[in-house]
């Protein structure tokens, strides 16, 4: 392999420490998450939010032990794709689920560059026009690509820089936000209106995409050291830094605007709570750190997603064209995300955006607990009964997500169900082609070697 192809990062086994695996779990975990859903939570469940918050990370609690018993039997398994492998084969499910998983990514990418948009109109009093939130979107995904294609060392210097950046400063707006509200008592008098347990459910579904990044941990799972006791440990870590961090946000959110406020600046809710309490200073500080976050986790994610894309064309589970482009396949899958996050990111606004995110996440995350339950228990030696409530719990979740989408925006779940129906006949057509070239045996005279 020529080092022109290869552009994944050559760590040594053991060179990830326990508190430099939590570094990079929450670095990735505390992205747009915070910034953006915050409000959109607020949105479906009233002054309940912040418990939402915590609703998501029992979730995600009981969807980490799956990933976790995977990555400790195959620690250098690359990700998810590898994961779906394992317990599906070279069959529909593997290609369909890990699909779902780099679109969800791409998404959350589109979802990164528009949060970035939104907090920067904030230094210029806002986005009347509607316009500027997805052209600066598409700008930071541009140059993202760029930096990406100059290669890693770079990728990797910015990235731990800005997380360490970001999460320091989330947690002053945070502890400073709770600091000098004029009072911790958060308003749950309006939590009735919306107080419907299918909206609670369904915050909670927004809620896990303020986690999942937990899934970044088990990619790194080779270079971790003594990686059977740390990978789990590090997620754990993670998960519960997070709750800790995104709880106090919240409740300086809720103590610093009303309901209706936080609703009404959804897209920017934290740069908005920091003005009653600190002026435009305030807004400035908080804005600078939701760019440098949203920012950094773009570079992380193209990086990441195309690496996922690469290695599934590797694994023959999803067609290839080049469009008649030069270089590697990883240069290729880095130009589809981008185009692909482009896409979304000029036309799909932010609720939207999140939206199918979390349909695409959740379905996987079922299909890796079921793969986990049906094929691999007695290889990784899990317990049945930790993946089954996992299941239970994303269905809930989902379940309840869906049911709120389809009274407020039915479009997104249609655009959602149509996406997946596309890829799994264009998966299935794909692999059943695949089957009948290999049965014609002519594969191994007449197969592209990318090499």
């Amino acid at each position: 392999m020529s080092q022109e192809q290869d552009r994944t990062t050559h760590y040594k086994e053991g060179s990830l420490t326990l508190p430099g695996t939590v570094m990079l779990g929450t670095g990735v975990m505390i992205g747009a998450g915070i910034f953006a859903l915050t409000g959109q939570m607020a949105q479906m469940t009233g002054a309940l939010f912040p418990l939402a918050f915590l609703a998501a990370a029992v979730i995600v609690a009981f969807s980490a032990y799956s990933y976790i018993k995977i990555s400790n039997a195959y620690p250098s398994a690359g990700g998810i794709g590898m994961y779906l492998h394992k317990a599906y084969g070279d069959r529909l499910p593997t290609a369909f689920n890990a699909l779902l998983m780099y679109f969800s990514m791409v998404i959350a990418q589109s979802f990164l560059a528009r949060t970035f948009g939104s907090y920067t109109m904030q230094l210029f009093g806002g986005d009347e026009s509607g316009r500027m939130v997805p052209i600066l979107g598409v700008a930071l995904i541009l140059a993202a690509f760029i930096v990406n294609l100059l290669g890693n060392t770079l990728i990797q210097g910015v990235a731990s820089f800005i997380g360490i950046l970001k999460i320091g400063g989330i947690l002053v707006i945070g502890l400073v936000g709770v600091g000098l509200a004029d009072s911790i008592v958060v308003d749950f008098s309006s939590a009735e209106q919306g107080g419907v347990f299918g909206n609670f459910l369904g915050a909670t579904a927004l809620g896990i995409l303020a986690f999942k990044g937990f899934t970044t941990i088990t990619n790194s799972g080779s270079e971790v050291k003594n990686p059977h006791r740390n990978v789990g440990r590090a997620i754990v870590i993670s998960i519960a830094a997070c709750v800790v961090i995104y709880t106090l946000v919240g409740f300086a959110v809720a103590s610093n605007l009303s309901l209706s406020e936080i609703i009404e600046t959804r897209d920017y809710s934290l740069a908005a709570a920091a003005r009653p309490v600190l002026g435009d200073y305030g807004v400035w500080f908080t804005v600078a750190i939701a760019m440098m976050a949203t920012a950094g986790g773009i570079l992380a994610s193209i990086f990441a997603v195309s690496r996922m894309l690469a290695m599934l064309t590797e694994m023959k589970l999803v067609p290839h064209s080049h469009f008649g482009m030069p270089g590697s396949i990883q240069k290729h899958t880095l130009v589809y995300t981008v185009v692909l996050g482009l896409v979304l990111t000029a036309f799909f606004d932010l609720s939207r955006i999140a939206a199918l995110g979390i349909v695409f996440y959740l379905i996987m995350d079922v299909a890796i607990h079921w793969g986990v339950l049906r094929y691999l228990r007695t290889d990784i030696d899990a317990q049945a009964w930790v993946p089954a409530t996992a299941i239970v719990l994303d269905l809930l979740a989902l379940g309840g997500f869906v049911w709120v989408k389809l009274q407020t925006d039915p479009i997104v779940i249609g655009v959602a169900v149509a996406t997946m129906i596309v890829i799994a006949i264009g998966e299935r057509v794909f692999l059943a082609r695949r089957v009948n070239t290999k049965a014609s045996g002519h594969e191994g005279m007449h197969g592209h070697h990318h090499h």
